[in-house]
């Protein structure tokens, strides 16, 4: 590890604590801690402070990876430690300007985005889960579901024909509320080209919407429904 950079040992939860650290009654002090005053300890190079903050960090992390993959990723546990390397590496970056809680989820999806980029064949972040496809559904509602499950996947269908990079600012901005300037730290562009990318997606994938008039159809009675049952909402007393 190069000179400076703080170590971090990534422990898994219920791992028996080492001896050298039995006892020093550090941990609960550290936890007490604020995030500021956590990352000083780490770049001091306290061995206790890396362990808390892989704790305070750890539930965030996965939060953002369950956002962006699904909850049954099969990389969700190896994006998880190349986040975790990602953020101990780069602390020194950190400056305060934003969360603690936004900066670690810019860096996992930035990880996760240059992920995304070397399996893009895959297509996987449009891709549902096979198991859940599956699912059997009963009762009333299960005509509703299956409606909605077509129109999701007939949505992804429109996504996966644009250009990926365009796809997933669209889906960071519209889909998952990262701003501009969050997403131009994820996808290593600038503001502006973050901006013109969403502008094109947008663009992009109305027009194909608009050649599915089906879909197109389908999606505006949705809107329609949800802004009647707005208005309904505001007049009651």
């Amino acid at each position: 590890m190069a000179r400076g950079v703080p170590r971090l040992r990534l422990v898994r939860e219920g791992d028996p604590e080492p001896a050298s650290e039995k006892g020093a009654g550090k941990a609960p002090t550290l936890l007490a801690l604020d995030d500021s005053e956590l990352i000083a300890a780490v770049r001091a190079g306290e061995r206790s402070a890396a362990a808390a903050f892989h704790d305070r960090v750890r539930g965030r992390i996965d939060a953002t990876l369950y956002r962006l993959l699904g909850g049954r990723d099969v990389d969700h546990d190896d994006l998880a430690q190349l986040s975790l390397i990602e953020l101990v590496q780069t602390l020194d970056r950190f400056r305060g300007d934003c969360s603690l809680n936004s900066w670690v989820s810019t860096v996992t999806a930035h990880i996760v985005y240059k992920h995304i980029r070397r399996r893009r064949t895959e297509r996987r972040i449009f891709a549902s889960s096979d198991d859940t496809d599956k699912e059997a559904y009963a009762g009333p509602s299960s005509k509703r579901v299956v409606v909605a499950r077509d129109l999701v996947a007939r949505v992804r269908r429109h996504l996966d024909a644009l250009d990926p990079d365009k796809a997933w600012t669209f889906l960071l901005h519209d889909a998952c509320g990262y701003d501009l300037r969050e997403i131009a730290k994820i996808t290593g562009v600038s503001v502006a080209a973050a901006q013109s990318r969403l502008v094109r997606a947008r663009r992009d994938l109305h027009a194909h919407i608009a050649a599915d008039p089906e879909l197109a159809d389908e999606l505006q009675r949705r809107r329609s429904g949800e802004a009647s049952a707005s208005d309904t909402k505001r007049e009651e007393p």
